[in-house]
């Protein structure tokens, strides 16, 4: 089978999860783009942990870069990554210029100890933007409250995001509203309004924090019925005057990324997230074992075409069981936020430690 390559012909853009140095310089990356047909590259502080801190694939790059003067760990592991990243974007270009702009991008995330910092975050992400001389790169910014004052800001100043760590239909809509804040700002100084962005909703994190609390004939059903409801949600926003007048119909608007779609239970299908969620105009983020499967053995099996009705009805019964959604979303997003810092401090004190064993 060629799963893929159906799910791209069905409209959606399949983007791998993961970015190493060995990805790329053992010619893998390359057969995904060309044989498997990805057309984009994410990563974040767990991804980055777990391929500078867990191997010795980097280690004669931090020498080189302790020996330039670099000692900062964090200066380091940007320095890495930015490498790797502008290789992938390389690699991804001819997508970005065939699609128009639209495809082909990697993303690079901001220090995740600054998810509530305003400030803080434009800086970091501008100061990444500059980096990269190519188009195809995007920054990561956390969809929280700070983070969306950020993203305003950050499209107005005409620099591509990737909205992370959304998990429900709050969530969204508020990096939704923050992205045509900003192309509004932009519009209001006469510039163009061809801003890419992404917004990427968690999906199995939702399952792995609900089914110990449902009973069994409602497990496995919280992720997707929460991405359900923010698909309507999306297409809400597009019908509005507004997305229509600063989108130009759909063409400019935010996309929606499902990102964390690997199945965490061993009970369900590997393809389980990603058969369910296809639509045109989303992408979908996936890990690489996740990404094999499917191409496997995958096939698409949406449930975004099923009535709101039956999310909505699906919504309740689980609140009736005791599942308040709301609040468990906010609860996944601060839960994601630690996560994430957990991995990148490790990540920096893993570097630290490589510098000083060298040394």
């Amino acid at each position: 089978m060629h799963g893929v390559r159906e799910l791209t012909k069905l409209g959606q853009s399949i983007w791998l999860d993961s970015i190493s140095r060995q990805l790329i310089d053992s010619g893998t990356l390359s057969h995904y783009i060309n044989d498997v047909g990805i057309t984009g590259l994410t990563s974040n502080p767990s991804i980055l942990a777990h391929a500078i801190g867990h191997s010795d694939d980097y280690n004669a790059a931090l020498a080189r870069f302790e020996a330039q003067g670099v000692h900062d760990a964090e200066e380091m592991v940007y320095e890495l990554a930015i490498v790797d990243l502008t290789d992938a974007a390389t690699l991804l270009h001819d997508v970005w210029e065939r699609t128009q702009g639209r495809d082909g991008f990697v993303s690079i995330e901001v220090p995740p100890e600054y998810a509530n910092a305003v400030p803080e975050t434009i800086s970091w992400a501008r100061r990444l933007r500059s980096r990269f001389d190519l188009e195809n790169v995007l920054i990561k910014v956390p969809g929280t409250a700070a983070g969306t004052q950020a993203i305003r800001e950050l499209i107005a100043d005409g620099i591509g995001v990737n909205v992370t760590l959304l998990f429900g239909v709050k969530h969204y809509v508020a990096a939704a509203t923050a992205f045509l804040d900003g192309l509004e700002l932009r519009q209001r100084a006469g510039l163009s309004l061809d801003v890419p962005s992404v917004a990427s909703v968690f999906v199995s994190r939702w399952d792995s924090a609900a089914n110990p609390r449902l009973p069994d004939g409602l497990k496995q059903r919280a992720g997707l019925t929460v991405m359900q409801a923010i698909w309507a949600a999306h297409q809400q926003i597009l019908a509005t005057e507004r997305c229509q007048q600063l989108c130009n119909g759909s063409d400019r608007m935010q996309r929606v990324l499902w990102a964390s779609t690997s199945t965490k239970d061993p009970a369900y299908p590997d393809t389980f997230y990603v058969a369910a969620l296809v639509a045109p105009g989303t992408v979908d983020t996936i890990p690489e074992a996740t990404l094999l499967a499917f191409d496997d053995h995958g096939v698409p099996d949406s449930v975004l075409d099923d009535p709101l009705a039956e999310s909505e009805l699906m919504s309740a019964r689980l609140e009736e069981a005791g599942l308040h959604l709301e609040q468990l979303a906010d609860e996944l997003q601060v839960n994601g936020a630690q996560s994430f810092t957990a991995d990148w401090n490790e990540l920096l004190d893993s570097v630290a430690l490589k510098l000083k064993g060298a040394s």
